[in-house]
């Protein structure tokens, strides 16, 4: 199994969620399940099946959470010191197709869906952002051609 780097936030975030689904879903879904029953038969009990499909998708993603919760490896981004960006660094950069500066966060993989302004270090940004200092030109191969960008700051915090 596979180590699976995560920040402080990140690790948190996971076990909330377990707990949101351990305590709550799962609880409110046995209790569908019973008031399904009580309807009769269950070859042609619609809400039976799809209670049941809905506690398989539940049970999965708990499995799922905690998987990754005993594979993690938290880095606290806080006590990181680099000059060069490094998983859970936030790096400032010039974007020059769209002409703007855009600031992003490094970090796991179900943190990055959680906040517009993360991403996954193993995204091709994030791939491409990994060893750079500040003044480096990235370019990051994309469908639509290469973007290239160019790292203006960096910080740990």
């Amino acid at each position: 199994m596979s180590e699976c780097p995560m920040t402080l936030l990140g690790r948190k975030l996971l076990e909330d969620e377990l707990s949101q689904l351990i305590r709550v879903e799962r609880e409110q879904i046995k209790q569908a399940i019973s008031e399904a029953r009580e309807l009769g038969d269950l070859k042609e009990n619609a809400e039976y099946h799809a209670a049941k499909e809905k506690q398989s998708h539940i049970e999965g993603r708990i499995l799922d959470v905690q998987s990754k919760i005993a594979r993690a490896r938290v880095i606290d981004t806080s006590s990181l010191i680099s000059t060069k960006v490094v998983f859970g660094a936030t790096v400032t950069f010039y974007d020059n197709q769209k002409d703007v500066t855009v600031t992003y966060q490094i970090v796991g993989e179900d943190e990055a869906g959680t906040d517009a302004n993360k991403i996954s270090y193993n995204s091709p940004l994030g791939k491409a952002l990994i060893g750079k200092e500040v003044g480096d030109e990235v370019v990051v191969k994309a469908p639509k051609g290469d973007l290239t960008y160019e790292i203006k700051n960096l910080k740990y915090c």
